[in-house]
């Protein structure tokens, strides 16, 4: 299992950016996928997931209504549209996929230990 992180990049307050985490050695249907971000000094949390097998969608309540997450599973791509990107966005984003049942079922509960597969990151920087 691999997962590749890109798309981040330095974006003024108020911008956008997608961000693409390519995929291979599983099949989207059989995992759970995430964003998740840690900015300096801080732990790591949860930002956004899909469980396509259930149908289910999750977004930290602080990005809701700003970041859309979304695949095409015929690329075995992972997205994340960032839109309306203010400060505290600034992090480094990382993909990750979990096979977990519990991480299938309730993936916006964001539990990181059940996620077992990690991109390497990429860095979002947002000025104001």
């Amino acid at each position: 299992v691999q997962l590749v992180e890109s798309g981040g990049g330095l974006v003024l307050a108020g911008g956008s950016l997608r961000l693409s985490c390519a995929t291979s050695g599983f099949s989207f249907d059989d995992y759970a996928i995430g964003w998740f971000r840690q900015a300096p000094g801080k732990e790591r949390e949860g930002v956004s997931c899909i469980s396509t097998s259930i149908g289910d969608t999750g977004y930290a309540d602080s990005v809701k209504g700003r970041f859309t997450i979304s695949t095409d599973s015929a690329k075995n791509t992972l997205y994340l549209q960032m839109n309306n990107l203010k400060s505290e966005d600034s992090a480094v984003y990382y993909c990750a996929a979990s096979r977990a049942r519990y991480a299938r079922y309730y993936c916006s509960s964001f539990v990181m230990p059940e996620y077992d597969f990690w991109g390497q990151g990429t860095q979002v920087t947002v000025s104001s």
